[in-house]
């Protein structure tokens, strides 16, 4: 137990305080190369509570590719602590390197793609002319095929490499799934990353989605699973870095280069862990967001015009009836940790 729990930790620690050492590093590329965006959200709404409440010239002259700093955390500490137990043969060294075939290289995988894929469509964004640097309809439908892409790769290896048929839901027990474990697995990627919109005012999405992955840390664990908990907690670890430069005012944005890959990355591990069916309460502040833009997306078009909320997403709602951001940020904060705790007793006590 003492050797799982260094396993954790140490790595952990060490994600985090790598992350405040690269950022500032990171920063300054940001700012030389001026990685914010060419075009405001104010081109593509015409909300006029949003522009009450949104801050054009921060959007413009804030950098969006700060989630770099939180893959870039996670895979350096994987790469050191593989070659600390590869240079070194003592037993307890050996315990802290995470990386293994069965349980974390799908997980690194499509966070390192999903990542990269991020950080396509940010320097789109960021350099880019025309619709697609606007981010306009037709470019969201390609991000949507990627996703799926990326998610038929890893549902085909879940089924056929992985041999994942069943899945397991709480009070009822293993359900079989077969090969509609694939499509499933896509659903369930393309739900994570709409849950994505959640990154829009600083310091939100770092804060939930941190809280998100300590969560699967510890079902993981529960699971006997070492290697995919230590990974979540180094995961949380680089993300409550990521969020030292990112609580208001922030530095930089976390950009889909951090979206992308988080969030497809959590879905692998709803799947790794076997309690997908826990996820909707682990990232209830995911899901709600998303559901407000669908919901607010449907009055409209359902009831001639008329919006079921002030502003969607959910978090713009509470700034457009006079919440300060921050304290939007804060509340958010305090929901997302009773749900990830909520979720982890759910996954221990419905086995």
């Amino acid at each position: 137990m003492y050797l799982n729990l260094v396993k954790i930790f140490v790595p952990t620690t060490f994600a985090f305080f790598f992350g405040l050492l690269f950022t500032p590093i990171a920063t300054h590329f940001f700012y030389k190369y001026k990685m914010w965006k060419r075009y405001s959200r104010n081109v593509v709404t015409t909300a006029s509570d949003f522009s009450k409440i949104h801050n054009e010239e921060d959007e413009l002259k804030t950098p969006r590719v700060g989630g770099v700093i939180i893959w870039i955390s996670v895979l350096t500490t994987a790469l050191v602590f593989y070659l600390v137990s590869v240079l070194f043969s003592f037993e307890n060294v050996f315990e802290i390197n995470f990386l293994s075939r069965g349980q974390t290289l799908i997980p690194i995988f499509t966070l390192l793609l999903g990542s990269l894929i991020g950080l396509w469509d940010d320097f789109i964004q960021i350099y880019g002319t025309g619709k697609f640097a606007r981010d306009d309809k037709s470019w969201r439908m390609w991000k949507v095929f990627l996703i799926i892409v990326i998610s038929l790769l890893i549902g085909i290896w879940f089924y056929y490499k992985l041999g994942m048929a069943f899945l397991h839901v709480p009070f009822l027990g293993d359900v079989y799934f077969g090969v509609l474990i694939i499509p499933f697995f896509i659903v369930v990627s393309l739900a994570t990353f709409s849950g994505g919109v959640i990154d829009g005012i600083d310091g939100l999405s770092g804060g939930v989605l941190a809280s998100i992955f300590a969560a699967y840390s510890a079902i993981a664990y529960a699971n006997n699973q070492m290697d995919l908990s230590a990974f979540s907690a180094v995961v949380t670890g680089a993300t409550l870095a990521f969020l030292w430069f990112n609580i208001p005012p922030a530095r930089f944005y976390m950009g889909e280069t951090g979206i992308m890959g988080l969030t497809i990355t959590l879905a692998t591990l709803a799947f790794l862990t076997d309690s997908v069916f826990i996820l909707p309460v682990v990232a209830l502040p995911l899901v709600l967001t998303s559901l407000s833009v669908i919901l607010q997306m449907a009055s409209k078009k359902f009831r001639n015009g008329k919006r079921l909320f002030r502003l969607a997403p959910l978090h713009h709602h509470f700034e457009a009836i006079g919440w300060p951001s921050y304290k939007v940020t804060m509340r958010f904060w305090v929901f997302s940790i009773v749900f990830a705790i909520i979720g982890v007793i759910l996954a221990i006590i419905s086995r």
